[in-house]
């Protein structure tokens, strides 16, 4: 029993000591204990452990003082690699970071249809191809998460994906019967919220990321947790309706909030309006710019129809910060103040809202920051990321 005790603290003062690492390294072993209010003599037995791990370097920092240089602990950043996976109706886009989540490499694979054995395959095929190209790392990929556009179970299976209309898929096993190594499946609005809040939110304890590109799906953090719900189904706010007898979905009622201030039906609407087939986001900026008649008054409509439902998810949760992901909204420069015009009420509450700045590579990272934090067994992470390195992150139709 005493065994059993001291080796579980152990782990949790390793799972400590290297998130404490992560957030502010390099840092000393004496500040680790400052930090961590734990011994040196912990400190340095965990520290010997970590480097026999080749989880951490040492290094030596500029030092001005009389005396002796102190050794400074860092992570080693490139001893394996996070696969993110947003695997969307359109295509799937594949994130590659290293273990402080900075992407080292993406790649999109466009999908000609929604037939899950063609998709499974295209999964397989890439994973393995990434276990190969980052097999020199000491430990390679350490973790898969894909990320779902749809209802997941709390045990991982895909409950419901409205625009495959994929129904009680365990992709988790059947990928896991492929490729040697561990995959968890989440709805992709709580990866997304989770991405929130390891790289910019770091001290909220109570976030909602709403998505808003091919649907419209929430991720919820209370007390730095997901909420998840009974079955996991938890945040499905797209299909909180909002249009009685409105326009019919693909989850069988009708009138829900994404057919209504979702992306992919703002861009189908412009479409049909202007009858052109092929827009993006590019094209809406330059006519919200030229004040195109049709743009401006779908732009307001799609305005008032967002901020419909934040108004109802606001007065049902009472938020400290809301973020919404949208591309589109970015394309108009006065969107969020009309948003926080329309919202502002006596009754409704909550501290911020902001555009996310992660934008489509949210997914991707939260799924890349969910992987490092299972595969180092961290109570909390906390990372740090360059926006320039998003932008310089090249993107191509398959691995090279």
């Amino acid at each position: 029993m005493e065994l059993g005790v001291a080796s579980y603290l152990k782990k949790i003062n390793k799972s400590l000591i290297l998130s404490k690492i992560i957030k502010h390294g390099p840092i000393s072993r004496s500040d680790l204990a400052i930090i961590t209010k734990l011994t040196k003599a912990t400190i340095s037995a965990q520290a010997a452990n970590l480097l026999e791990e080749e989880l951490i370097i040492e290094s030596h920092t500029e030092y001005n003082s009389v005396g002796r240089k102190p050794i400074m602990l860092s992570l080693r950043t490139n001893a394996g690699y996070a696969l993110g996976i947003d695997l969307d109706y359109r295509d799937i886009k594949f994130t590659v970071s290293d273990l402080m989540g900075n992407p080292v490499h993406t790649d999109r694979v466009e999908l000609k249809n929604s037939n899950y054995d063609e998709i499974i395959q295209i999964l397989i095929n890439q994973i393995r191809a990434y276990q190969q190209k980052f097999s020199h790392s000491h430990f390679g990929i350490i973790g898969v998460v894909i990320g779902i556009h749809g209802t997941v179970t709390n045990d991982k299976i895909i409950s419901f994906v409205p625009q495959h209309r994929w129904y009680n898929k365990d992709l988790k096993t059947d990928l896991e019967k492929n490729v040697n190594i561990e995959v968890t499946v989440e709805n992709n609005a709580n990866l997304c919220a989770f991405a929130e809040k390891v790289f910019n939110f770091h001290q909220c304890t109570n976030l909602i990321n709403i998505s808003m590109y091919s649907g419209i799906g929430m991720g919820f953090l209370m007390n730095g947790d997901l909420v998840k719900g009974y079955h996991g189904f938890a945040g499905e706010m797209g299909h909180m309706i909002i249009q009685p007898d409105g326009k019919p979905c693909n989850c069988g009622k009708s009138g829900c909030w994404e057919l209504y201030a979702s992306e992919v039906s703002f861009f189908k609407q412009i479409s049909e309006k202007l009858a052109k087939p092929i827009l993006n986001y590019e094209d809406i900026k330059n006519l919200v710019i030229a004040r195109n008649p049709a743009v401006i008054t779908a732009m307001d409509e799609y305005i008032k129809y967002v901020s419909i439902g934040l108004n109802n998810i606001i007065n049902l949760l009472n938020p400290e910060t809301l973020v919404l992901n949208s591309e589109l909204l970015k394309q108009f420069p006065e969107a969020m103040s009309i948003i926080k015009s329309n919202i502002k009420t006596s009754i409704s509450n909550y501290k911020e809202i902001y555009i996310s700045d992660l934008g489509t590579n949210a997914c991707g990272m939260g799924a890349c920051a969910l992987a490092i934090k299972n595969f180092l067994e961290l109570p909390d992470l906390s990372l740090t990321i360059n926006p320039n390195v998003l932008v310089h992150c090249i993107e191509s139709k398959g691995i090279s």
